[in-house]
C-alpha cells in the first residue's frame, strides 16, 4: 500500500491529541513515533468493537473519528471485530452478566459494522480483523498461562466488579476473562496504541501489562469521552432513546441534532467534526458577540454531520425540510396518507383519541388522550383539545409532536 510521507512528529501529536479524554502517556507516544520513524513503519493502532448490536450511533463515531485522525497521519488502524470476546460480553458498567450471544447474531452484527464504519474510515487504510482468529486456537493450557499473568485482586479493582462484589451480585468466572482476552488482542497484533472510551480504561491498561509479560513494549492508551445523548445528561444509548443512528434517514438525523442544547452543540462540534479547538473557540466568541445566531451554528453542525453519513445534497434537503416544518411550521413534503380507520366514527362524531392510536400518532388511546389534553395535537394547523369531533367529508392533516399523518374522511 503506497503511503504519503507522515508529517513532523510535533504536528502529528498536536493533531492527534484533539478529542482525547486521556493519553497514557504523551511522552510515550512521542518516543514510539520516533522509533517508528527510525524503523520506517507506521504505528499500529488497535481498536476493538464487540458486535453486540446491529447499528452504530454517533456515540460510537467519536472513537471512529479518532481512528481516522491516525489514518490521516499515515498510520495503520486495525479495526478489531470482537467475535471472540463478544461470546463473553463486555461486563463494563454492568451490574449483571451479559446474556450470551449466538454465533449467528454476532456474524450478522459484525457484517453491518463493516458496512457502517467505512462511512468514516478509509477502507484502503483500515485493516479489519476478527479476534476469533487468535482466541479460538488457544488451548486450555494457553488460557491457564494467560490467566496466571493477572490476579483476581487486580481484576476486582474495576469499579463494576468491585461494586458487584460488595453488593453480593454474582460475578461469573468467564466475565473475569474479558479484560484478559482484550489484552491478548494487543499481544496478537503487537499494538503500539489502543484506543477506547473512558469506560474502557481499565481494560486498556491491562493490555499494557500483559504485553510486558509477553516481552512486548506496552501500548500507548488513548481514551475518548463518552458522548452525551440528545438529553445532554446520559451517555448516548439506543436503550435510552437519546441517540442519533448513523444509518437513520438524513431528515431524521438532522431533526434530532436540532433538538440539542446550545451548550451541548459545542461538545458535538468538538467530538463529531474535524473543526479545530481554536475554530470552536472562535465560534463561541462570534455567538457571544451576537455576530452569529446559535441556531445557525446548530444548522451548520447538522449539515456537517449529515454530510458525513449521507451527502451534502441530503444535508441540504434535510435542512430545508427542518426549516419548512419546524421554523416556518409548514407541512412536511412527505406526509403519510391513510383512510379514516374503522371503529372511530359514531353518531356522536369521530373519536380523535382513537384516530391517533390507530394511525400510530400515539402509542395507545390513553397516550392519545394525554396528548390531546396537553394541547400537543393540531389538525390543519389548529390546536385541538376535543376528544370527539364532528364528521365532515374532506381531509385532516394531523400533527402530534413530530409525527404527521393525512387522514381522508
Amino acid at each position: 500500500m503506497l503511503r504519503m510521507p507522515r508529517p513532523p512528529i510535533d504536528e502529528q501529536i498536536a493533531y492527534l491529541k484533539k478529542g482525547f479524554a486521556e493519553l497514557i502517556r504523551e511522552e510515550d507516544l512521542r518516543e514510539r513515533l520516533l522509533l517508528c520513524e527510525k524503523e520506517g513503519r507506521p504505528l499500529r493502532i488497535k481498536v476493538g468493537f464487540d458486535p453486540t448490536a446491529p447499528d452504530l450511533h454517533l456515540g460510537h463515531t467519536v472513537l471512529l473519528r479518532k481512528m481516522k485522525h491516525f489514518e490521516d497521519m499515515g498510520h495503520t488502524v486495525i479495526f478489531v471485530i470482537g467475535d471472540g470476546t463478544g461470546m463473553i460480553g463486555d461486563p463494563t458498567g454492568r451490574n449483571a452478566a451479559r446474556p450470551p450471544m449466538t454465533r449467528e447474531e454476532i456474524e450478522h452484527n459484525a457484517e453491518t459494522y463493516r458496512e457502517q464504519v467505512f462511512k468514516i474510515l478509509d477502507p484502503e487504510k483500515t485493516v479489519v480483523r476478527f479476534n476469533s482468529e487468535w482466541l479460538a486456537p488457544l488451548r486450555f493450557e494457553d488460557l491457564i498461562r494467560l490467566a496466571a499473568k493477572y490476579t483476581v485482586a487486580r481484576l476486582l479493582e474495576r469499579d463494576d466488579f468491585s461494586k458487584r462484589f460488595r453488593d453480593g451480585t454474582p460475578i461469573s468466572i468467564h466475565e473475569l476473562f474479558y479484560p484478559l482476552a482484550q489484552a491478548y488482542d494487543s499481544v496478537a497484533l503487537h499494538a503500539d496504541v489502543e484506543l477506547g472510551g473512558t469506560d474502557q480504561k481499565f481494560n486498556l491498561l491491562v493490555g499494557r501489562e500483559i504485553q510486558r509479560d509477553y516481552g512486548q513494549s506496552p501500548q500507548i492508551v488513548g481514551t475518548t469521552p463518552l458522548l452525551e445523548g440528545l438529553d445532554g445528561v446520559n451517555k448516548m444509548s439506543k436503550s435510552l432513546g437519546n441517540y442519533v443512528g448513523i444509518t437513520e434517514p438524513p431528515e431524521t438525523m438532522f431533526a434530532k441534532l436540532m433538538s440539542i442544547s446550545d451548550d451541548l452543540m459545542y461538545r458535538y462540534y468538538e467530538l463529531l467534526t474535524d473543526l479545530s479547538l481554536a475554530d470552536i473557540a472562535a465560534l463561541r466568541q462570534r455567538i457571544a458577540a451576537g455576530e452569529l445566531h446559535p441556531m445557525q451554528a446548530k444548522i451548520d453542525l447538522g449539515r456537517a454531520i449529515v454530510t458525513d453519513f449521507h451527502s451534502a445534497a441530503d444535508a441540504e434537503r434535510a435542512a430545508e425540510e427542518f426549516n419548512r416544518v419546524v421554523r416556518r411550521r409548514e407541512v412536511p413534503s412527505e406526509v403519510r396518507t391513510v383512510a379514516l380507520p374503522d371503529g372511530v366514527r359514531s353518531d356522536a362524531g369521530v373519536r380523535l383519541d382513537k384516530v391517533l392510536a390507530k394511525t400510530g400518532l400515539a402509542e395507545s388511546v390513553s397516550d392519545a388522550q394525554r396528548k390531546i389534553k396537553a394541547e400537543a395535537v393540531e389538525i390543519n394547523g389548529q390546536k385541538c383539545t376535543e376528544m370527539t369531533l364532528p364528521y365532515a367529508a374532506g381531509e385532516w392533516i394531523i400533527q402530534a409532536g413530530k409525527k404527521w399523518v393525512r387522514v381522508t374522511l
